[in-house]
């Protein structure tokens, strides 16, 4: 642990990693935090639009997905957050020393968290969840010492294969300890929660019995998960058969799981672990050869075996405005259309996740630095932001609570007259004499920005507000102030029917 210390700041890794497990889809505010957190990292956020856009998980209809919170409600709140924790292992682990047994180990990883999330969406019980991301760090030791001490990785490994020792063993022989313990005595300082440490736990050998315990089915679910990513890198059919069999005798009693639907779970998960680690840029030997043995990396993962995902054009190089505005704002705001029709049109988008979709479709389409959605407390009469993305996003989302003024101020008169409010240069004397005394200083750098109020049955709910620290000559044509209005129709329809 002293020795990893030295090399990678640990804490750091942590309060990411136990920042995204503590959101839970049942938390009222979750998608907008996984949201927020996704965006504040550009990779992050290029490789989850990368995921969406997949033939894997490509809509129907085709509509290509530009935005985070389209991409949670297309693939589910569960999948995106267990594929952002594994891609944060990943790009933070991944360039470490000795990468090829790195890498292979994170593969491990990835196709054990698929197995995982694959059993826990079949499952009706509670903590399916957690034991999907206890598959997923339940090689975290194998990781660490694989890059921080690959002496002892290639003398345990070497001792599995030659002398048929069990990995843990193996552990306790060259270092004293197993790769469990290592494991977990790391998910401990990150602060995750016990129960997603005890499930790492391996299961005791042997047949395993049905449990009605959830700690303990838990802790079963993970051994399965991690005990099935053995038979990824199997070369030989007979091997795999043999593996295949070995598993049904282990753990088909205990999740009622038969050969057949471990074949399909099995063919299912090669396919989405080959194409994550292609999206996160593992290569093909990392998929397909021994970690320990392995003295080279090969280019990349053969077009054939991959499921082509559709590219997201990267922001680097865009053309821009001096604002900062897309000159393609136009196209932007037309997909984010697209997507938010397609999401109501289902019937099961909820009014929170529609806002939240339009607020992330005019942040990333109109280039503003800060967006947010405040709405009225009914029993105050104050306005909070609700929602908020871009720079410091987090202590200005803290600090945007006011009420109204008797003042006719600039929010004031967009909210009683229902009027979109699209500021080119907040300098301008007739519109600086308008601002609230609350926008002056919060926002005492805004040059150009936009105010939707959301007024339902005459009814002033809040508004959307979203800035820019350049003015914007360029203004907002009437195609884009076309599509801005279609969004937030939608928004007030959602709100209609709530």
């Amino acid at each position: 642990m002293q020795k990893i210390d030295k090399e990678l700041d640990l804490p750091a890794i942590g309060n990411a990693v136990a920042r995204v497990v503590q959101m839970t889809s049942s938390d009222e505010d979750a998608v907008a935090d996984l949201t927020y957190f996704i965006l504040s990292d550009v990779a992050l956020t290029q490789k989850i639009l990368r995921l969406s856009n997949t033939v894997r998980y490509r809509t129907v209809s085709g509509i290509q997905v530009t935005t985070i919170s389209r991409a949670i409600y297309l693939l589910g709140f569960n999948t995106v957050r267990d594929c952002a924790l594994a891609m944060l292992l990943v790009e933070r682990l991944s360039s470490a020393k000795h990468s090829h047994a790195v890498r292979a180990e994170l593969v491990k990883a990835l196709y054990a968290s698929v197995i995982g999330r694959e059993m826990a969406r079949s499952s009706k019980r509670s903590g399916a969840e957690e034991a999907a991301i206890a598959a997923l760090f339940a090689n975290i030791g194998q990781v660490l010492v694989a890059a921080y001490d690959y002496p002892s990785y290639a003398e345990i490994a070497s001792l599995v294969e030659n002398e048929k020792i069990a990995q843990d063993a193996a552990g306790v022989k060259v270092m004293g300890c197993s790769f469990s313990l290592i494991g977990q005595s790391v998910l401990r300082e990150w602060n995750i929660p016990e129960a997603i440490v005890q499930a790492m736990t391996p299961a005791p050998g042997g047949a395993l019995k049905p449990s009605q315990k959830t700690q303990e089915r838990m802790q079963q679910i993970a051994s399965f998960s991690v005990e099935t990513s053995g038979v990824f890198s199997l070369k030989s059919e007979l091997a795999k058969i043999t593996a295949k069999n070995a598993l049904i005798a282990r753990f088909g009693s205990a999740l009622n799981i038969t050969s057949d639907q471990l074949a399909d779970l099995i063919e299912s998960a090669e396919t989405e672990t080959r194409m994550l680690a292609e999206i996160m840029g593992l290569s093909d030997t990392d998929l397909t050869e021994d970690s320990a043995s392995a003295q080279s990396e090969t280019a990349g993962i053969p077009n054939e075996l991959l499921m082509n995902p559709t590219p997201v054009a990267s922001e680097e190089g865009e053309e821009r405005h001096p604002s900062g505005k897309p000159v393609k704002a136009r196209d932007r705001l037309l997909a984010g259309v697209q997507e938010i029709m397609q999401m109501t049109s289902a019937g099961h988008a909820q009014a929170n996740d529609v806002m939240l979709h339009m607020l992330e479709t005019l942040y990333n389409s109109m280039g503003f630095r800060f967006a947010t959605i405040c709405l009225k407390d009914a029993k105050t009469g104050e306005y909070r932001s609700r929602i908020a993305l871009g720079e410091d996003a987090a202590r200005r989302r803290a600090g945007l609570i006011f009420t109204l003024g008797k003042q006719r101020d600039l929010f004031r008169l967009s909210m009683e007259s229902d009027a979109d409010l699209m500021i080119s240069d907040a300098s301008d004397t007739k519109i600086s004499e308008l601002l609230p005394a609350w926008h002056r200083e919060l926002f005492h750098d805004a040059r150009s920005f936009i105010v939707l109020p959301i007024i339902v049955q005459k009814n002033p709910l809040g508004f959307f507000y979203a800035d820019r620290s350049q003015p914007a000559p360029e203004g907002v044509p009437s195609d884009e102030t076309a599509l801005i209005k279609i969004l937030k129709s939608q928004v007030l329809a959602a709100l209609g029917h709530k």
